[in-house]
């Protein structure tokens, strides 16, 4: 004989006051809890990773002001180019390299920046190819 044996047998109570809880909310009182507010996303923002900004040798460059004086030259006619640039990380150190086809509308000696239709705005100094 066992210390339940009185018990063992009887039936499940159900209370006359208190409706019986939901099957999802009994599983959601025994789900973890983030005891550090912010911790989850801040290990996974050290653990992105981000590419260096791009340091060119000097036949890059004058291959790239080869290719920018062309641009120059025919910027009237807007021609397509596909630019491979970097764009700077805003949280952490390095960022990304991106590539976008395009008219060639402007380029600002000013602010050292080159149009691609009316809304992309690109610095010359963050191109890393130009393929026309």
């Amino acid at each position: 004989m066992t210390d339940y044996d009185d018990i063992i047998n009887l039936p499940h109570h159900t209370s006359d006051h208190h409706p019986r809880m939901a099957m999802i909310d009994r599983a959601a009182q025994f789900a973890p809890f983030a005891a550090v507010v912010g911790y989850d996303d801040a290990i996974a923002e050290t653990g992105r990773f981000t590419d260096s900004r791009p340091v060119a040798g000097d036949d890059k460059l004058n291959e790239l002001d080869r290719k920018m004086a062309a641009i120059v030259e025919t910027i009237e006619s807007h021609p397509e180019v596909e630019i491979t640039y970097f764009v700077a990380d805003k949280r952490k150190s390095g960022g990304q390299y991106k590539t976008i086809k395009g008219n060639a509308t402007k380029i600002d000696s000013v602010e050292h920046c080159l149009y691609l239709g009316r809304d992309v705005k690109i610095a010359i100094a963050d191109i890393a190819d130009i393929k026309m």
